[in-house]
């Protein structure tokens, strides 16, 4: 079997946690990158014999809006959908209901979802090393119901979970901002999925387009950008009282 996999994944947890379902899946995978901001994705168009893994990390309970927007985009042309959102072990709150909406809205049908966790994007010690291989074991099992699931035939659409209206969002703006071990090589604004920062002088962040995403941080070789450290304070003393239990991968079938 064929799936196309499409993925929103700024620091590679999200696409990591994909893979693992993707590859328990499929046979052949066909990756579309939902974080490239130079690709037109109004260009990508499924069919009704076509099957799509579609995963995006949760920022702040939402589906972050450059992935909406570009997800928004796509041709579903009636093809299965499995949805997976993937969270750094706070809470996935609206992201499954927003991203089966904007999936339904661009001609997917859903027929399978997962939250699942992965290493925090800012706070990394908030579920590091996952998804572990408990993670795996409980992600490959799934991966075999909902292939029987497609092999019958089966178009019932699972109950997912979540708000709607979805929660405001209300994420704290969290800017990397360049080192003194900065060298200006461009990689990060080159790889920015939302083009935030200025190519020619890293310094300069357009804040009100920054999404917080960290891809800047987790490319740079020079490991040259970071969180001003108070800010990085305050973040880890709101996420140790909400993020240190660990939580489970929940799957709908």
């Amino acid at each position: 079997m064929k799936i196309y996999e499409l993925f929103f994944s700024p620091t590679g947890g999200t696409k990591k946690a994909a893979d693992i379902l993707a590859h328990s899946l499929a046979d052949e995978i066909v990756t579309i990158d939902l974080t490239d901001s130079n690709t037109d994705f109004h260009n990508v168009s499924l069919s009704e014999e076509d099957v799509a893994l579609i995963a995006v990390p949760s920022y702040a309970g939402r589906v972050p809006a450059p992935a909406a927007s570009r997800l928004a985009a796509v041709n579903g042309g009636g093809a299965r959908a499995v949805l997976i959102c993937v969270y750094g072990n706070r809470a996935y709150e609206d992201t499954l209901a927003e991203m089966e909406d904007i999936a339904t809205q661009s001609g997917f049908r859903i027929i399978s979802a997962v939250a699942a966790i992965a290493e925090h994007s800012i706070a990394r010690q908030f579920a590091a090393g996952r998804p572990d291989a408990d993670d795996q074991k409980v992600l490959s099992e799934f991966a075999s119901q909902i292939r029987k699931k497609i092999a019958d035939g089966n178009p019932e659409k699972p109950d997912i979970p979540g708000n709607r209206p979805y929660k405001k969002g209300s994420a704290i703006p969290m800017i990397p901002r360049p080192t003194e071990k900065c060298v200006k090589c461009g990689l990060c604004a080159k790889e920015c999925p939302v083009q935030a920062i200025d190519a020619k002088n890293p310094d300069i962040v357009q804040e009100n387009t920054c999404i917080s995403c960290m891809r800047c941080v987790s490319v740079c070789p020079h490991d040259a950008r970071k969180i001003d450290d108070m800010m990085m304070n305050t973040i880890n003393e709101m996420l140790k009282k909400v993020c240190t239990q660990r939580k489970e991968c929940e799957l709908y079938l």
